[in-house]
């Protein structure tokens, strides 16, 4: 590896060594500034990455803007949970050095995955940030609902790793490669082992993505974590887990049943989440419905591929992100003991916390594609793919899909500012500089890509070529 290699890696290298130095201070100081400190890692990974672009390749792993971008999307997000975990943790309990430092290596996990070039390295990047969430999920100890979580999260994402390792295999078995460039400009036809090792990988990607059937385990996951990591899960794993997948699917790009089994999937997807979302009546279980309805665009995107599906998918998901992490990261600012996690518990809430419940009603305004909101222009592009791609049915079915989802979206932003609190009501803590920094990024990043989303749109066409 030459010197200029060392330096294009060098933010995954500060992430993982990063993880390593949170352990080891937390071990020498128990409880001292290591949210600072892993803040600083963050900062210094997304520093170099924006201000020092390389290209550069080693064995599995290779450096290309394409992985630069997710890069800067990663550790963006990854900013903004740990400034929510710093104050959330605090009032919860949740002491120690365990959380920012699996927190950087789950960090490091996926933009392993991001920049991996053969599958042998996608799995690994892929269960090094799911196994560093087994540990975030449950990382509340006294919480029982919080167990629970973690152990549903726990067997079905065994279960996954085994699926995409076998479909691995089985594509190994059929190619004799793992190197993903190789696989894609092979010539030869699709013959059965290699179908069926390509439709193992996308059933391990789909439990990723909570795309149905694969789904189940999102709202109890969800609802039992802490609200700083689902904001982390719903949005950095997900996108780690689009990037994959878009790595993947040219193996399948000769084969029309990679089409059908997506168009499946999609309509699935994009009906059970929605319709699920409409009876629920907590909080995080109806943002965990919606998630899943979401990803179910995510798929409208991949059907539709060839004509532009790519850089809907990929604007689709850093919408989705800011949305969804101003979303929770509301929840969790308003958390005290417990999470506010009834709807009901939000009552008047916009008017005695006006930042938090602005946060969480333009996040609840873009999930719902409502302009100027960056969601509107995140489901223009991509019912625009689907159109040009000729998937009109499916577009009519997303259409409909969002237009249910306006319901029980704006019934969260009513209880915020058109029902009053009851009156028995406890004044809600004001908010540290650190939490209203939190909900100001993503806040902005919506307002922003919805007014403006040429500069971001541009990029994409450079970096989906």
């Amino acid at each position: 590896m030459t010197k200029a290699d060392l330096m294009a890696f060098m933010p995954l290298i500060i992430l993982a060594g990063g993880s390593v130095v949170v352990l080891l201070a937390g071990a020498v100081r128990p409880g001292g500034w290591l949210y600072e400190l892993a803040l600083a890692f963050v900062a210094a990974a997304l520093v170099w990455t924006i201000a020092l672009p390389a290209t550069a390749a080693m064995p599995g792993l290779a450096v290309t803007p394409f992985s630069r971008f997710f890069a800067v999307f990663l550790d963006g997000t990854g900013l903004v949970a740990l400034l929510l975990a710093s104050g959330y943790n605090k009032r919860r309990g949740i002491v120690g050095e365990e959380y920012p430092a699996t927190l950087l290596f789950a960090l490091a996990g996926m933009g392993a995955a991001c920049a991996a070039s053969d599958l042998l390295m996608l799995f690994l990047g892929l269960e090094a940030f799911t196994f560093a969430f087994y540990i975030l999920v449950a990382v509340e100890r006294d919480s029982v609902r919080g167990g629970e979580a973690g152990l549903k999260y726990l067997l079905n994402g065994t279960l996954s790793a085994a699926i995409l390792a076998m479909g691995i295999a089985l594509v190994y078995c059929s190619r004799g490669t793992l190197k993903l460039a190789e696989l894609a400009l092979q010539a030869a036809p699709p013959e059965p082992l290699f179908l069926a090792g390509v439709c193992l990988v996308l059933v391990g990607l789909a439990f990723k993505l909570s795309w149905v059937p694969a789904h189940l385990w999102t709202p109890d996951v969800y609802q039992g974590a802490p609200a700083p990591v689902t904001a982390l899960l719903s949005t950095a794993s997900k996108g780690a887990s689009v990037a994959a997948l878009l790595l993947v699917l040219p193996l399948a790009a000769v084969w029309r049943g990679g089409h059908d089994i997506l168009w499946g999937l999609a309509l699935a997807t994009l009906v059970c989440g929605n319709m699920a979302a409409l009876v629920q009546s907590s909080i995080k279980r109806l943002l965990a419905w919606s998630s899943v309805a979401q990803m179910g665009y995510v798929a409208l995107a991949f059907v539709a591929l060839p004509a532009g599906g790519a850089r809907a998918a990929l604007f689709y998901i850093v919408a989705y992100a800011a949305a969804g992490l101003a979303s929770f990261g509301a929840v969790a600012v308003l958390a005290d003991g417990t999470d506010r996690d009834a709807i009901e518990q939000y009552r008047g809430l916009g008017y005695r916390n006006p930042l938090a419940g602005a946060a969480l009603a333009v996040a609840l305004f873009s999930l719902a594609g409502i302009p100027p909101a960056a969601g509107f222009m995140a489901k223009f592009a991509v019912f625009s793919a689907a159109l040009r791609a000729g998937e009109t049915a499916l577009a009519v079915v997303g259409v409909l899909s969002a237009l249910v989802a306006v319901f029980f979206y704006l019934r969260v932003v009513v209880a915020l500012y058109m029902r009053p609190a009851d009156g028995m009501e406890a004044a809600v803590r004001p908010l540290s500089i650190s939490e209203g920094v939190a909900l100001a990024i993503p806040t902005a990043a919506i307002l922003f890509l919805g007014l403006y989303p040429s500069p971001l749109l541009d990029l994409l066409i450079r970096i989906s070529r």
